[in-house]
């Protein structure tokens, strides 16, 4: 289904990354995966035994990973901002300031810089797809998280405005929007372990339980897809029926 396709997943240790890269892999892609701890080589040789056929970059920068990518591949078909950052609880009156930029700088202005970059390469093809992998959070909003939701709320903003601005360059943008989703970055195994902790956050899941990685990781593939070819400016939920 993925067949020479050149894919790129950004913060693959965390969120969605292993899960979904494993997937792109099974299904023909090469993935190429960047992450702030493969800045060190064992870092990288440990994520490329835990993902088999996956290419871990050094690179950090969003230009220079663009370019590593480019260097071995030749072009990239499509772009998962995997954007992770811890959700921090704080009331609007106790929210640190500093805390709200690292957050947008993590969840938006990051995924935005990807796409400045990966969006010049694409329009010279005339093909191609990015993928936001967001929040369905911002739907709802959630009190006390509201630095969480704002980037997250912007980056599928972001999402439904790129598709129309890139649309007539045959290039297809779309928010992969997951919450309640198996995952240490946001559910750490402590609070799965708890029966009343875990009975507490799946209460309002119409489905009834936390979602898999791996199920986020097929959806992520058909987005990834020539399937998915007429599909673009769309905010697409996957919380189990919570959204």
């Amino acid at each position: 289904m993925l067949k020479n396709k050149n894919i790129l997943i950004t913060d693959a240790t965390h969120f969605v990354g292993k899960p979904g890269a494993s997937v792109l892999i099974r299904e023909g892609a090469t993935v190429f995966a960047q992450d702030a701890s493969f800045v060190d080589e064992n870092a990288r040789l440990a994520f490329s035994e835990l993902v088999p056929g996956v290419t871990p970059l050094a690179e950090q920068d969003p230009e220079e990973v663009l370019k590593a990518v480019l260097a071995i591949a030749g072009h990239l078909d499509v772009l998962v901002n995997n954007d992770a950052y811890p959700a921090i609880r704080a009331s609007i009156d106790e929210a640190d300031i500093e805390d709200f930029r690292n957050t947008l700088d993590a969840l938006l202005v990051r995924g935005f810089t990807y796409a400045k970059y990966v969006a010049a390469h694409m329009k010279k093809r005339g093909s191609g797809k990015i993928i936001f992998i967001s929040s369905a959070v911002p739907k709802h909003g959630l009190p006390n998280y509201s630095m969480y939701v704002a980037a997250r709320g912007g980056a599928n903003a972001l999402a439904v405005t790129l598709a129309k601005e890139l649309g007539k360059s045959g290039i297809q943008v779309n928010s992969l929007a997951p919450n309640f989703i198996e995952s240490p970055t946001y559910f750490p195994k402590e609070l799965l372990e708890n029966e009343e902790t875990l009975k507490k956050i799946t209460k309002p899941i119409p489905l009834g339980r936390l979602g898999k990685p791996e199920e986020a990781g097929e959806y992520l593939a058909f987005l990834s897809s020539d399937k998915s070819d007429y599909i673009t400016g769309q905010v697409l939920y996957f919380a189990g029926g919570w959204a």
